[in-house]
């Protein structure tokens, strides 16, 4: 067999991107589920918020030149006339010499300019006695002092986070326009898998990788429609990758796609006319990478090692969820100082594990141990992927290195 010639990752993701469909929008209702969407449309505030002029604090709401001279010594007194709580404002405005009791985010009486606090007054009977003056505007919040009216609160393509659902509930929308999730399935293979629950066996491993990806594809902003395992058998890998094919944007399947006499999976994906865009990649780990698509769908054949399969999906799925989303889909790459001696032979590029830390000279990036692509505990305390190019023959500790950062792959 000819050799086949390894694409280098970033032609790879350049003919992924190139064959992501546009992001598509749908309405959805503010609420927790909107938690993490991605917004399909500018947010232009109608209204201003606050709506209404309203008190900073407890206190009374006043004329701040009827408070002029006021002091401990030589209080001015005022007539108490109602009182505006929050919820319930007054239902008369102040006149001179008068106070209205207000309380915290209250409305502002018509009249009122300023706020006395309660620290700086004393009440007898149905009279204030101001203490101190207030200054015009004292402890008072002006409406549209957070948001104006026509003021671009949120703009496309902005991941919903609590601060954000919050701002839109302030704004009154019910509704937002989202772009659509994508919808991912998730096919691992492979006899040597175990389930959760299954009883252990000579020679098997547990299956995480249906975990690992499934998380990988929700905290990237996905919709995990399915997810399914298949043994090393002809049939049962073609039926799965049927099932796999069926209805979604993206369709993931780990193992099966080297050249091994076991590897079921691309011969199953040309029966079921997937058409092939390459295969192999000058990475390690993650070489024997797959990527084509049917119809609509963007079909991924990642590897079955575990931590393959991860990075794997980081470096290729990810951009292509993120287009979809209408997002950026390329993370921009920053440079750190490797703090270790890394060796590697010339030929492929090398995806290394890596804690961050930064310093007076600068980031600095740590590999997180074994970089085994077997070796699932290497992606704990994984903050970032330091790109050993291909070329390289290794790099020196202190040497500085291109670094692709993993955040927002863990959901925290």
């Amino acid at each position: 067999m000819a050799e086949r010639t390894l694409l280098d990752v970033e032609d790879a993701r350049a003919r992924i991107l190139a064959a992501a469909a546009a992001p598509t929008g749908e309405s959805v209702a503010l609420g927790v589920a909107a938690l993490g969407r991605v917004l399909g449309e500018d947010v232009v505030a109608v209204h201003p918020v606050p709506a209404f002029d309203n008190s900073a604090m407890d206190g009374f709401a006043v004329r701040a030149p009827d408070l002029a001279g006021a002091a401990p010594g030589s209080p001015v007194r005022l007539r108490l006339v109602g009182e505006s709580r929050a919820g319930a404002p007054a239902n008369a405005p102040l006149g001179e010499g008068q106070a209205i009791a207000i309380s915290t985010g209250a409305m502002m009486p018509e009249g009122a300019d300023a706020v006395l606090r309660v620290e700086d007054s004393e009440i007898e009977d149905a009279t204030v006695r101001a203490l101190g003056g207030a200054q015009l505007g004292a402890n008072v919040r002006r409406a549209g002092e957070d948001v104006l009216p026509g003021q671009t609160v949120l703009r496309a393509g902005t991941r919903l986070g609590p601060a954000e659902l919050g701002v839109l509930a302030s704004l009154g929308r019910s509704l937002i326009r989202c772009v659509r999730r994508p919808r991912v399935s998730v096919l691992v293979t492979g006899d040597e898998l175990l389930g959760l629950h299954e009883a252990p066996r000579a020679g098997a491993v547990r299956d995480t990788s249906t975990l690992t990806i499934s998380a990988l594809a929700c905290c990237g902003g996905a919709e995990v429609a399915w997810t399914g395992r298949a043994g090393d058998d002809a049939a049962a890998t073609r039926e799965a990758v049927e099932r796999a094919l069926d209805g979604v944007d993206i369709a993931v399947a780990c193992g099966g796609v080297s050249v091994g006499m076991h590897d079921h999976v691309r011969p199953s994906l040309a029966a079921l006319g997937a058409r092939e865009e390459f295969w192999g990649l000058a990475l390690k780990p993650g070489s024997p990478a797959w990527f084509g698509r049917r119809g609509q769908t963007l079909v991924f054949g990642l590897p079955g090692n575990p931590v393959s399969a991860m990075v794997t999906f980081v470096l290729l799925v990810g951009p292509a969820l993120r287009a979809m989303l209408g997002r950026p889909p390329l993370p921009e790459r920053r440079e750190a100082i490797l703090d270790e001696d890394y060796e590697k032979p010339a030929g492929r590029a090398h995806a290394v594990r890596c804690r961050l830390r930064a310093d007076a000279e600068g980031l600095h990036a740590t590999p997180t141990g074994p970089q085994g692509s077997h070796v699932l505990s290497s992606m704990l305390g994984a903050q970032a992927l330091a790109m050993i190019p291909s070329e390289s023959t290794g790099v020196r500790a202190g040497e500085r290195v291109q670094i692709e950062s993993l955040r927002g792959w863990s959901c925290a």
